[in-house]
């Protein structure tokens, strides 16, 4: 740093002794004293007050060696020039001071921005991890507290159960554990898609295939989907692992906001060079100041409560549609119910008469 100032410093003290060279035809030589203030300014705003004054001091005497009368010596032959060197050397000084003081506020300024940032950071920060706690809490204690209390029963009835009441608690249990699993999952799936780590392996499948894996991963609750699908779709190439769970969390999110009496409308259609499968359910819709966020992580309704739910689904499920180059969207939000609507590249397959 010092070594970078050194020749800064020189090459500035040199540049401005070229300008007073090319100037002195045409001005008298004792006001040009005033230029190499425009090296001194420099050098005050980058390294501070103590350069500015080794700067002004050498100025001062490259000024005097090849400008003042007699020349190339250090003497002055009239008293009036040691007053202009003074008064030089008394205004770069102060300039210098004034620079420096200027530049250590804008530094302050900045470290203080700094530390407004750093602290903004850290209070989003905790509203994030306060968010994830009271999203996920809710889908965390219920499965646990509902697997609790039929392992309970199962363990303090005994052979007061009947076969079919021990298979219902059995069910249930089950159920609440493939939910329970599938929070988890949502957890470490965000994680991977937020750091870029979520790579999809494409195969080839067609959207039956897909839907059938779905509706096998939500288990009883499939009954109340009701699957339209075209007898011939073209094949797509997605990670079939990543599809399935983005299906699942579409048709859960369906599920959970509908009443359990209303079925869920799955379809499938070919348009253009895309396959479209669509979600349809008769739940509350959605109101419109909340349908541009319904993708985020953790997602929350106007009035701050979390809802049902951890706020994940949605933003999982768009997040490996786009990784396998598909897009999701919320294709209406009625006032009862509403549409999202998923689109996949459909492959093409060679006929045997193009070959």
């Amino acid at each position: 740093m010092r070594v970078r100032a050194a020749l800064f410093s020189l090459v500035a003290v040199a540049l401005v002794t070229g300008a007073v060279y090319a100037l002195r035809p045409v001005a008298p030589v004792l006001s040009l004293g005033v230029i190499y203030l425009f090296a001194v300014l420099p050098v005050a705003a980058l390294w501070g007050f103590r350069w500015a004054v080794a700067v002004s001091l050498v100025s001062m005497l490259t000024f005097n060696f090849l400008f003042l009368p007699p020349t190339h010596t250090f003497r002055l032959a009239n008293s009036e020039n040691w007053v202009a060197l003074a008064v030089y050397l008394l205004t770069a000084v102060s300039v210098s001071e004034l620079s420096a003081r200027a530049r250590r506020r804008a530094a302050e300024a900045d470290r203080l921005a700094r530390e407004a940032r750093d602290t903004e950071a850290l209070r989003r920060s905790d509203a994030v991890k306060t968010a994830v706690l009271r999203s996920v809490s809710h889908d965390l204690r219920s499965p646990i507290t509902a697997i609790l209390t039929a392992g309970d029963v199962l363990e303090s009835s005994g052979e007061a159960l009947s076969g079919d009441e021990r298979e219902e608690l059995h069910a249930a249990i089950r159920l609440q554990a493939r939910r329970l699993n599938r929070v988890v999952s949502n957890m470490l799936d965000l994680s991977k898609l937020e750091a870029d780590a979520a790579q999809p392996a494409p195969e080839l499948w067609t959207v039956d295939g897909l839907i059938a894996r779905a509706l096998e991963a939500i288990g009883p609750e499939n009954q109340r989907i009701e699957a339209v699908l075209p007898e011939e779709s073209p094949p797509v190439r997605v990670d079939p692992a990543q599809l399935e769970h983005a299906l699942v969390n579409l048709l859960e999110n369906a599920l959970k906001f509908s009443s359990p009496t209303d079925r869920i409308e799955l379809s499938a259609e070919t348009v253009g060079r895309e396959v479209v499968v669509r979600v349809v359910d008769h739940g509350p819709g959605i109101p419109a100041n909340e349908r541009e966020r319904i993708f985020e992580p953790f997602a929350r309704g106007a009035n701050g409560d979390v809802g049902p739910g951890s706020g994940l689904g949605l933003a999982i499920a768009r997040g490996f549609v786009q990784l396998n180059g598909g897009r999701l969207w919320l294709e209406s939000a009625r006032e009862t119910g509403t549409i999202f609507a998923l689109a996949l590249p459909a492959e093409r397959i060679p006929t045997a008469a193009g070959r």
